[in-house]
């Protein structure tokens, strides 16, 4: 048996297209959508991320303000600079760019964005509001991931989905958005004890732990979703998953490829964020 491919890219352009088309209904309403990505030190898969993100933005009509800082930028003038963006009327979304340097504090510089321009979703108010269930700005890998469960036709009510990985920007999210489709969720991590037989009761497996091809197919349960958010740089340069592909899409139902799955999603999902974060603002939404 071999998987159905799910593809990230496909979905992504779907969404593009339905989000380039809103801009420009907005646009006769006098209403362009404004991100500011804020980007401090020279961090190299940082600045690609940024130029893609400054790339999304020119595509689809979006106002762009690009902002890079040198590696010496005291955390007193990040944060000057975001309160600047905070009151800037143009400026719908604001993202700064992690990791910082050390000796800015991650916390302190998240908790400053408005809640309202917070596309990120990681402001504690945002978080807050997705564990109870309330309407917030969605983190953008998260929502991804339920956006390509969703358009590929499969249904998650019910489902006893499995997530391997804690993280603060996807695997704790993603349980809570998988919960909000009534799945049945368990989480496992680098503690957990027989994580393969867990894993293996998972109708829809999601796997976030950065660590290149760790999920084989004895994880997998036969014909189970299986989404792959890992993006790991191998020696020879290549990209890789958290899921060893080759093997598991033998035993697995539809699997996300890596490149070519979440990854496109996560700038599509800040891209809609803005366009809602303007929508609120100008009371059009």
């Amino acid at each position: 048996m071999t998987a159905t491919i799910i593809n990230g890219k496909q979905v992504s352009d779907e969404i593009r297209g339905s989000l380039a088309n809103e801009v420009k209904e907005l646009s006769n309403k006098g209403v362009v959508p404004g991100l500011a990505v804020v980007l401090v030190g020279e961090d190299p898969a940082s600045q690609v991320y940024v130029r893609n993100k400054e790339k999304a933005c020119h595509d689809l009509g979006y106002y762009s303000e690009v902002h890079r800082l040198s590696e010496t930028t005291t955390q007193e003038e990040l944060l000057t600079l975001v309160d600047k963006l905070n009151h800037q009327d143009n400026i719908n979304g604001i993202l700064v760019q992690l990791p910082l340097p050390g000796h800015i504090e991650e916390k302190a510089v998240i908790n400053a964005i408005s809640v309202e321009k917070d596309v990120d979703g990681f402001h504690p108010i945002n978080v807050g509001n997705l564990v109870i269930g309330d309407d917030s700005l969605l983190p953008c890998t998260p929502s991804g991931v339920i956006e390509l469960i969703k358009r590929a036709g499969i249904e998650m009510s019910g489902k006893h989905a499995v997530v391997i990985g804690r993280s603060n920007i996807v695997g704790k999210p993603v349980s809570l958005l998988l919960q909000r489709e009534n799945a049945t969720v368990t989480m496992c991590h680098s503690r957990t004890a027989n994580m393969a037989e867990i894993a293996r009761q998972g109708d829809i497996l999601v796997v976030a732990i950065g660590r290149a091809n760790f999920i084989d197919a004895s994880y997998v349960k036969p014909g189970a979703v299986v989404i792959d958010v890992g993006m790991n740089r191998l020696p020879n340069g290549k990209l890789a998953g958290d899921v060893d592909f080759e093997s598991v899409k033998e035993v697995s139902g539809p699997i996300t490829p890596v490149p070519g799955g979440v990854g496109p999603m996560t700038i599509t999902m800040l891209m809609q964020n803005t366009l809602i974060a303007a929508k609120r603002h100008h009371k059009l939404a």
